[in-house]
């Protein structure tokens, strides 16, 4: 996840304790566990949704998956969470607010001081429903949306689904919730980015996250429509331009690329250009963040209780819940997979190790690389710097 906000323009946002080391500075602001690094925990707390987005990662329909964990369980996955000191557990799905027992699991978050967060396609979100995450400890919600209204319509694969969603964006911001919205690009939907931010200034919601797509669940057969290099470069260098025009402005939306971490590279050179007074501090951000965490800054529950490096590495499982709780696989340096994501670097494809942004973009996503080439250590096609790129002076990404 890269914070171009914060990255491009130095404005201090939420995340900021937990992706740089930074201190918090708001309420709004995540705080960082004061005596270890802890994940960030994913939980798909079900596979039920009332949509069947074509990019879900989940695969997920109108029907739960079987033998779910049921609440006792999930309430002792909260309870060995909040003993590891993990800052935030982002409630996930299929659609989590379909779950019956999900605000009392978010409650019983935010009751032992780790932040509870939502991730909806925000559909079922109205002012009932806000007064009910709001008693839950709920303060931040994610809604996503993948185009104006008959694009994402038709990308979510249910008509009406547009306007729900931006009634809920408009129920959460009135409820007081600093709400994001997310944006996965594809070549279905990049041409309506320019208008994705124009609204999302115009509604001043205060955070946009744009994802890149990740070929698991559903979304593997996105993958003959995942942007190619010249229009991910040109879609990346837009979210960069609409960042800095925002800011330019004096509107501090908090604006962010997820799932690909080569936009960290492609910012520092693109900020040669357009914002060099800004390149010194990116170098120190950029590497203090480290690139890709999966399996250390980033962990998944899934709906079985199976545990993964990432939300999208469901092909790779680490151990279930149900045996062993989350905290104790997670320390576990025994399990070859955690051991080689910890310190992988010489187990990347040459391609990553003789790449001199490895310490900004850390392999990119695994997950990614495992389902386009069948080697979880293969190369990640959605890399879209040039040789020359990768040979750039060395000094540019020096800590």
């Amino acid at each position: 996840m890269l914070n171009v906000t914060r990255l491009l323009c130095g404005t201090s946002t939420p995340g900021d304790a937990l992706r740089y080391g930074e201190k918090a500075t708001s309420p709004h602001h995540i705080r960082a566990p004061s005596a270890h690094f802890r994940p960030i925990v994913v939980w798909n707390v079900t596979r039920r949704c009332n949509l069947r987005c074509l990019h879900c990662y989940t695969s997920s329909n109108e029907h739960p998956a079987k033998d779910e964990l049921n609440h006792q369980e999930a309430q002792a996955v909260v309870e060995d969470l909040a003993g590891f000191k993990v800052p935030v557990i982002l409630f996930s799905g299929g659609e989590p607010l379909i779950r019956e027992d999900v605000f009392d699991l978010m409650a019983q978050t935010a009751s032992l001081d780790v932040q509870p967060v939502v991730s909806t396609n925000g559909t079922l979100i109205d002012a009932a429903m806000t007064d009910r995450l709001k008693a839950a400890g709920v303060s931040r919600v994610g809604i996503s949306i993948d185009g104006l209204e008959k694009t994402n319509d038709g990308f979510r694969q249910m008509e009406g689904a547009f306007q729900q969603a931006m009634d809920g964006i408009r129920a959460s911001m009135e409820a007081g919730f600093r709400v994001s919205l997310r944006f996965t690009m594809t070549q279905y939907n990049v041409e309506e980015l320019d208008q994705i931010f124009e609204m999302v200034e115009e509604m001043k919601i205060p955070r946009v996250c744009i994802y890149h797509v990740a070929y698991s669940g559903r979304g593997r057969r996105l993958l003959p429509m995942d942007l190619q290099h010249d229009e991910r470069r040109d879609a990346v260098g837009r979210i960069f331009q609409h960042t800095m025009d925002m800011h330019s402005r004096g509107n501090e939306i908090e604006v962010l690329t997820v799932d690909n971490h080569t936009d960290g590279a492609y910012l520092l050179l693109w900020a040669q250009e357009h914002a060099p007074d800004r390149v010194p501090e990116m170098q120190r951000l950029l590497a203090r963040n480290g690139g890709n965490s999966a399996g250390k800054g980033i962990g998944n529950i899934d709906e079985r209780g199976n545990i993964h490096p990432d939300q999208f590495w469901r092909a790779q499982t680490l151990g279930n819940v149900r045996d062993r709780p989350f905290s104790e696989v997670w320390q576990d340096n025994e399990l070859p997979l955690l051991s080689q994501l910890r310190s992988r670097h010489e187990v990347l494809p040459q391609m990553c190790q003789e790449c001199n942004f490895l310490s900004v973009c850390n392999g990119n996503l695994r997950a990614r690389a495992e389902a386009a080439t069948g080697d979880p250590w293969g190369e990640d096609p959605a890399c879209y710097l040039t040789d020359d790129e990768r040979a750039n002076i060395e000094e540019m990404v020096t800590a």
